[in-house]
């Protein structure tokens, strides 16, 4: 019985990859296209005169579309990064302080914040633009990152708990005994032992930061603040824009977050699994 299981699931995984790689082949095939090839009869799976033209239009200082473009990613990097930041710093913080210290409500406390995970986030999404309206931060990059940290610091709390409450309580011991105080534990012995989940950590939070849509689209409105997928959306509507820069524009926004992925992967599956197994 179990033999017959893998053919299946070899054939299941195969369906998945194949859905998966098809729009991003079809993207990558389309920007190093000129128009005209990218619209041929009969279709050119393959680009018979491939080419970067695209590319160089974007990144070209005299195209409007480009200077939007390259706005867009530098917005985009700037609110990921500094969300990013913040969310690593006080989630530690955090997780450290439930996972070792005992105060009264600590349970009830930390299973609050983790049952905000629950809500599905776009249900806060008019009561955060008034607030943000209110106090004057849309279209600031602190209303964007107000908002990525606020999302994303239950799940980055709950991660890091795992780590810090998987680690030897006598490392911690050992140094309060030696006259350490409790942050100088925190920084010296215990957060390089949970290098891997604060790494895993602050590429989860960077990558669920640049695929965001929606609440950038509803709390920017302008250039200067917009992100890099926020634009990409809005460039048809702006301009008359070829389907082949748009494709470009696609695997531009893409490319960070697959670097990224592939190049810490060990760090994303290793730490996630670790802090959550130990």
């Amino acid at each position: 019985m179990t033999r017959r299981r893998h053919p299946l699931r070899a054939i299941g995984i195969a369906l998945v990859v194949i859905w998966s790689i098809i729009p991003i082949y079809w993207a990558a095939k389309t920007s190093l296209q000129t128009e005209n090839d990218a619209h041929a009869r009969p279709t050119q799976y393959i680009p018979q005169h491939p080419t970067f033209a695209n590319f160089k239009a974007l990144l070209s200082p005299d195209s409007s579309v480009g200077a939007g473009i390259r706005r867009s990613l530098l917005n985009i990097v700037v609110e990921c990064g500094l969300a990013t930041l913040v969310t690593v710093v006080l989630a530690t913080l955090a997780a450290y302080a439930f996972a070792r210290m005992h105060f009264r409500g600590r349970s009830v406390l930390f299973f609050a914040i983790l049952a905000t995970m629950a809500f599905p986030p776009y249900t806060t999404l008019i009561p955060l633009y008034r607030i943000m309206s209110d106090f004057g931060l849309v279209n600031t990059y602190l209303g964007i990152v107000l908002v990525y940290v606020s999302g994303f610091l239950p799940l980055a709390t709950w991660v890091l708990h795992n780590y810090f409450a998987s680690l030897p309580m006598t490392i911690e011991e050992a140094g309060l005994i030696d006259g350490a105080s409790r942050m100088q534990v925190l920084w010296f012995l215990l957060l390089p032992l949970a290098r891997p989940g604060i790494i895993s950590t602050a590429l989860i939070t960077f990558l669920f930061g640049w695929g965001q849509f929606l609440f950038p689209l509803v709390l920017t409105s302008d250039l200067s603040t917009q992100p890099l997928t926020v634009v990409i959306a809005a460039l048809q509507g702006r301009h008359v824009v070829p389907s082949t820069l748009l494709s470009a524009a696609g695997m531009l926004a893409i490319a960070v977050p697959a670097v990224l992925a592939l190049s810490f992967n060990r760090y994303i599956v290793n730490g996630l699994l670790a802090g959550s197994v130990k």
